[in-house]
């Protein structure tokens, strides 16, 4: 059986029971990442150790799983799911699927009839939300922004359109911070008057939230991982 684990998008204390139980009792974990997932693994037996009388087994098999590598691995996993494996798939941080690799494999667990599993866990689009301030029962995910000019200009005019048709949708993104800057000014050109919310490094030792228009934001400086909120037109 298939298992898609969520795991902490930074702050390895977050791991639930569940979590730390569904990957130690796994034979093989997909993982973006080997050496953090070892991490995680380990973390995981310390957790188990303190809450139970979980016994220290050997770990996981843990196979490299990446974008570029799905479907060149995906006739191998789905063999050990056809013969009763038990598969647990992870993301660098929070949920599988969501940005993430996974979705090649989930389409094929459905096509063939495998049965599979989600333990949910931390996010960080729902985390950056609440940190927001914003009123957030309508909001659009746009996953990572892109990188080309162009397309984030198309996709920021795209806003304009869905917030005149609703006007109390948010939209929450992923950008990295050797673009931010350069997503910022681009923002400030299209949406000056919109409220922003950066989330930096969420659950971690500097987890940092900044507020203001894309202007305002322009003069912070920005490292780490990056949650974007671009909030309602002000005027």
């Amino acid at each position: 059986m298939l298992h898609v684990v969520a795991t902490p998008i930074g702050n390895l204390s977050d791991i639930s029971y569940r979590q730390a139980e569904t990957l130690l009792s796994s034979e093989m974990i997909l993982a973006e990442d080997t050496r953090s997932a070892k991490h995680l693994l380990d973390r995981a037996q310390e957790e188990m150790k303190r809450i139970s009388s979980f016994q220290n087994n050997p770990l996981p098999k843990i196979e490299s799983y990446y974008k570029d590598v799905e479907m060149q691995k995906l006739p191998l996993i789905m063999k050990w799911l056809e013969r009763g494996r038990s598969v647990s798939l992870i993301s660098e941080a929070g949920m599988p699927l969501i940005s993430d690799p996974g979705y090649v494999l989930i389409k094929a667990c459905i096509h063939k009839d495998i049965p599979f599993t989600v333990i949910p866990g931390p996010s960080a689009v729902t985390t950056a939300l609440l940190h927001s301030g914003f009123k957030n029962d309508q909001f659009m995910f746009l996953g990572f922004l892109p990188k080309k000019q162009k397309k984030l200009q198309k996709l920021l005019e795209k806003i304009i359109t869905v917030q005149q048709i609703m006007p109390k949708v948010i939209f929450v993104a992923f950008d990295s911070p050797q673009r931010i800057q350069k997503t910022l000014s681009t923002i400030n050109t299209i949406l000056p008057d919109h409220q922003m919310v950066i989330a930096r490094e969420l659950t971690k030792k500097f987890e940092t939230i900044h507020r203001g228009t894309a202007q305002e934001l322009q003069n912070e400086e920005m490292k780490g991982e990056i949650t974007l909120i671009i909030g309602p037109n002000t005027t």
